[in-house]
């Protein structure tokens, strides 16, 4: 075996919470855990799109920021010691002779395994962009499709371009650190919690905000730093806003990606299930989170918690086919808290 390829009972495509949860309800049952995601950390949109961004329906964690909610999940986990293969894509699936999978990602690494467990979110996801002439010497500096350190925009001048509910957070949620925060929008209307378009109309009446009814038309600069971004209004024509950084809030493109090419049934980019194991249309894939669809479908993290919880059962019978399935309570069973840890 090559230093790149690896035996397990579980790969989980996606490192999100949903992914993070079953590595939990799988290693109560003893079953080893590979995962797979794009990006370069643990948390998927959770702590890629909102880390500091507050989270309320957490059971029994009245709040807390997504990247608090990853850090708790890897801390919870850590006792099962699953391996982890970042910034990498599960390219292909191949069912072996003796009823196993050997999965292959995009950088060549090999997993050969028993269950294969779908848990990423809405596929990979990419932003939208604005068409702007050479946006792309700017992103990663200056112009940034996701907050992820609010400090970081300390005293800084932040455009921010858009309309729906991330746009209007982060101008709220900046505007107590940056020098100055601009809103940019096409018309004079939202698609977002009219509390917050209240919130924003009301610091922009004291003077404390600024918002422009225009288009971004680009961006000006050099060496990966912004000085400005130009606009256009049908009121006020052209004019250039003194920028730091740059925030455009479009929205987000999903696709499933090779994940559409392992033989599953599909319904509108999402894996129908069945919603006592959350089992695909191919035995021993299972698919958990915002990826699969059942009648009654709730797209939350709560919701996901509990499919892993299910699926966790039916995979010991995949992988542990000799042995009995004994329900237990971590509260109660010894050998639970010793898999913990705590005993």
């Amino acid at each position: 075996m090559s230093k790149n390829a690896y035996d397990t009972d579980v790969v989980i495509i996606g490192a999100g919470p949903v992914g993070l949860f079953a590595v939990f309800e799988l290693g109560l049952l003893g079953l080893k855990c590979h995962l797979i995601d794009i990006l370069d950390r643990a948390g998927g949109q959770c702590a890629e799109l909102y880390p500091e961004k507050p989270i309320y329906d957490i059971p029994a964690v009245p709040m807390c920021t997504g990247q608090e909610l990853t850090d708790r999940l890897m801390e919870q986990i850590e006792a099962f010691n699953p391996s982890f293969h970042f910034q990498e894509m599960a390219e292909k699936l191949v069912k072996l002779p003796d009823g196993r999978w050997q999965l292959t990602t995009d950088q060549g690494t090999e997993i050969t395994c028993t269950v294969v467990v779908i848990a990423a979110g809405g596929g990979s996801f990419v932003p939208k962009k604005p068409h702007l002439e050479g946006l792309e010497d700017f992103e990663g500096t200056s112009v940034h499709y996701a907050v992820r350190k609010i400090e970081a925009f300390r005293g800084k001048r932040v455009v921010i371009a858009g309309g729906g509910d991330s746009a209007l957070d982060w101008a709220l949620n900046l505007h107590p650190v940056a020098e100055r925060v601009t809103l940019v929008h096409h018309r004079d209307g939202f698609r977002a919690a009219p509390a917050s378009v209240e919130h924003m109309r009301s610091l922009v009446e004291k003077g404390e905000m600024d918002f422009e009814i225009a288009q971004l038309t680009g961006v000006e600069g050099s060496n990966g730093q912004l000085s400005g971004v130009a606009v256009k209004s049908k009121t006020e024509g052209e004019s250039t806003i003194s920028a730091d950084a740059l925030l455009p809030f479009y929205g987000l493109t999903m696709k499933l990606g090779p994940i559409a090419d392992f033989g599953l049934n599909l319904h509108e980019n999402l894996i129908p299930v069945d919603t006592e194991k959350f089992e695909t249309s191919v035995p021993s894939i299972f698919a958990i989170g915002d990826i699969n669809t059942y009648p009654g479908k709730l797209k939350l993290i709560l919701s996901g918690f509990h499919e892993g919880a299910l699926m966790s059962q039916a995979a010991f019978t995949y992988c542990r086919p000799g042995e009995r399935l004994r329900f237990q309570y971590t509260t109660s069973s010894s050998d639970l808290q010793k898999k913990l840890g705590v005993r």
